[in-house]
């Protein structure tokens, strides 16, 4: 059974916005990445497997319960960050964390008191008085704070500093060995390439593609940057590879092989006076752009 469910998912605001015919599925202990720029339908996804809002068509279900029917029975089992969050400022921080946990009626600050420490909050504070980044932590502790077994986080790093982003991953990958289950939906390349273990990319509302992280991190597709010490080796090489980006005035060629043309790349190198070659690592960055970079919109 999969723990996360989507066939078919549509919900159609009208003028090409919303979602239009989503599917994935997500198992138990996995960490799925959900990417694309602002407005792309990450939010709505997320916002539907909540029970917020009733799909068009097709169905959404959570550990095989539907998440518009049953919507009360599985929020016990979810702790959720929206992507604008809007607390009551007329609150202290740890206020609203007991308020938020008198709702659940889970009687349990303990985990939530832990969370404080780790992200180094004055929970004492008003909230109106607190900074855009201090009230970011506020919410991912009152999502986090009931131990649920499912995550869904949308933008959760927004307004956090390096720091505290860095402590943030530390923490997905804590929950992710007590075997979470987590969407993480974000248009962060980094934070989507370090905790991820697969990711969709939604464009315009449609899921256009799906990737194992792992498959990207050791693709047969290689990319070497060389710089050579003459112009005479630098113009041999590069008609001998017509499609290899230029850096003419430093005489420097970035070529993309398979693995299997590398040893035809060594013996070509072989003559050549080289001021250094380095292998490019191909990152989510580029195989995301791959996808927008006919689009004047983004």
């Amino acid at each position: 059974m999969h723990i996360i469910a989507i066939e078919n998912f549509t919900k159609d605001y009208g003028n090409k916005k919303g979602v239009f015919d989503i599917s994935f599925h997500i198992e138990k202990g996995e960490v799925y990445g959900y990417l694309g720029p602002n407005g792309a339908g990450k939010s709505t996804t997320l916002r539907h497997l909540m029970g917020f809002s009733k799909p068009d068509c097709g169905t959404l279900s959570i550990n095989d319960l539907d998440c518009w029917n049953d919507k009360t029975i599985i929020k016990k089992d979810i702790g959720y960050l929206p992507g604008e969050i809007a607390l009551p400022e007329d609150m202290t921080g740890i206020g609203y964390l007991k308020l938020i946990d008198k709702l659940r009626k889970t009687n349990d600050l303990s985990y939530a008191n832990e969370l404080i420490e780790y992200f180094e909050i004055d929970s004492s504070m008003k909230i109106k008085k607190m900074s855009k980044g201090m009230k970011q932590k506020i919410a991912i502790i009152m999502a986090f704070m009931h131990d649920p077994d499912i995550l869904l986080l949308d933008e959760p790093t927004s307004g956090l500093d390096p720091l505290m982003q860095e402590k943030f991953i530390k923490l997905i990958n804590s929950e992710k060995q007590k075997g979470k289950t987590i969407i993480l939906s974000s248009h962060i390349f980094e934070e989507i390439s370090k905790l991820c273990d697969r990711v969709g990319i939604i464009k315009k509302g449609k899921l256009i593609k799906e990737v194992v992280m792992e498959d990207l991190k050791h693709s047969e597709n290689k990319t070497y940057k060389i710089e050579f010490k003459n112009e005479n080796d630098f113009t041999k090489i590069k008609e001998k590879y017509p499609s290899a980006k230029l850096k003419t005035t430093e005489k420097q060629v970035i070529i993309s092989i398979t693995d299997n043309e590398i040893n035809d790349l060594i013996s070509d190198l072989s003559s050549c006076d080289i001021r250094f070659l380095k292998e490019e690592k191909h990152t989510l960055e580029e195989y995301f752009m791959k996808f927008y970079e006919d689009d004047e919109n983004v």
